[in-house]
């Protein structure tokens, strides 16, 4: 279940983060989701998956989720515990990997250093950090529906029991 209004403590990366970092292609042999959460951004930060909590916020420049289409890659920052992936911009197929996985996020250019505390509303598409709003792109209602379902397969199950 989604909840529309995202609180977390900030972890920064540049641009063009690709899936590569986010999850290294070592790991994709597996179908256990703690394996990819155990190994998250471990391409770029080691130490990413032994720091990252529960609710934490992502927040990049542009082209993040570049390279190839594994859908693991928003799956491991899913299953690490990040609630929602702010960048300037998104690479589309990293972008639909993670509506897919039902995995929120926001294009919005931010100004914040890691450890701040940030909220996200995803109705409004605004982002707020150090007394500061700033206006992203609002995902589009169907896209909302699929993130509050949890995911493509889970909206597509739950469309067929209407």
């Amino acid at each position: 279940m989604l909840d529309s209004v995202i609180k977390g403590k900030v972890w920064v990366f540049g641009n063009d983060v690709d899936t590569d970092v986010i999850i290294p292609g070592k790991y994709l042999r597996t179908t256990d989701m703690q394996v990819f959460a155990d190994h998250a951004m471990e391409g770029i930060d080691p130490e990413f998956p032994r720091k990252v909590g529960k609710g934490d916020i992502i927040v990049a420049g542009d082209n993040f989720g570049c390279g190839s289409s594994r859908e693991q890659a928003p799956l491991a920052l899913k299953h690490a515990g990040v609630s929602c992936v702010v960048a300037r911009y998104f690479a589309r197929i990293f972008f639909r990997n993670a509506i897919n996985v039902g995995l929120p996020l926001i294009e919005a250019d931010v100004e914040c250093r890691e450890g701040d505390e940030m909220e996200i509303n995803l109705l409004e598409g605004t982002v707020r950090v150090n007394g500061q709003t700033y206006r992203g792109n609002r995902l589009p209602d169907f896209l909302l529906e699929i993130l509050t379902d949890g995911g493509l397969v889970a909206h597509r199950k739950a469309a067929q029991q209407k």
